[in-house]
């Protein structure tokens, strides 16, 4: 095959439509874009999204919520989860939960929430405590450090 002997598909290539060239031609006078209206103007665009004139979808649906934009995500903790898997003395932390598996990425901050029971002593670094967990992780001999 050479550069020479390439030809174009059959049916591939059309002519281009020369419009407004006399009423014979089928597209004469107002060239296919009917007779009155918007359209038929040139230079008419209406925005994707215009429902003419009406009362347009985004503003008919319903505005609800507040979505603030200081807000902090925590991934949260429970007492049961860290009584679970640390012994005695050690020191739990972010870094220490998420090499457990116990959160996710450590990017967020963390808070301690107080749902099940703890017995032994640690030192729990976190962003946040509840009042309950806070209390609880002291009356069993723990530190609470809030970074």
């Amino acid at each position: 095959m050479k550069l020479h002997s390439l030809e174009v598909a059959p049916g591939s290539k059309h002519r281009r439509r020369r419009v407004g060239r006399g009423d014979s031609s089928g597209i004469g006078g107002t060239c296919g874009r009917g007779e009155n209206g918007q359209h038929s103007r040139s230079g008419a665009k209406i925005r994707p999204y215009f429902e003419g004139g009406q009362i347009p979808l985004f503003r008919r649906l319903p505005k609800r919520g507040f979505k603030s934009v200081n807000r902090v995500i925590f991934h949260t903790v429970n007492l049961n989860k860290i009584e679970a898997n640390f012994k005695a003395d050690d020191v739990v932390d972010a870094k220490v939960l998420h090499e457990k598996g116990l959160i996710g990425k450590h990017d967020y901050a963390l808070k301690v929430l107080a749902n099940g029971e703890i017995t032994k002593a640690l030192t729990v670094k976190a962003e946040k405590f509840s009042k309950a967990a806070q209390t609880a992780i002291e009356a069993a001999g723990g530190k609470c450090e809030i970074i």
